[in-house]
């Protein structure tokens, strides 16, 4: 087999395809939580906090001088990263934990009683006549 085969056979693997849908939808909800913390739930909590906004909080390590930028310790930023993280993390908790009650339901549910063939029924019958005959 040759190379170009070998790929193709990996590449159409089932599994393969599923973890690429999974890291672009992942990819998609990672920037929607992004957003729900950045524009929906920061901005509260900056203002129960007095008026702060995480994303400016910062030391600065060494002041700007001419063309040369400011040096400055970022943690607002990386409080804010937390958070999304913790979100995100919380919210595929959830999505995976309805996710597997579903499937346990759907495991529960009892195979389906297969009807008795008309034969074995009457049979059935017969045997239970004869069983009450000989008492």
């Amino acid at each position: 087999m040759s190379l170009k085969d070998d790929f193709k056979k990996f590449a159409m693997k089932g599994n393969v395809v599923d973890l690429a849908v999974a890291v672009i939808i992942g990819a998609a909800f990672g920037r929607i939580v992004t957003s729900f913390v950045n524009d929906v739930l920061m901005p509260p909590i900056g203002i129960l906090l007095g008026g702060v906004d995480f994303s400016e909080l910062r030391i600065v390590l060494q002041e700007a001088t001419g063309d040369v930028a400011a040096v400055t310790l970022n943690y607002g930023m990386f409080i804010q990263t937390v958070i999304n993280f913790l979100i995100v993390a919380f919210s595929i908790f959830i999505v995976i934990r309805l996710y597997e009650k579903t499937k346990k339901k759907e495991e529960v549910k009892p195979a389906p009683v297969a009807a008795i063939p008309p034969q074995e029924k009457l049979l059935t019958e017969i045997r239970d006549l004869l069983k009450e005959k000989e008492s």
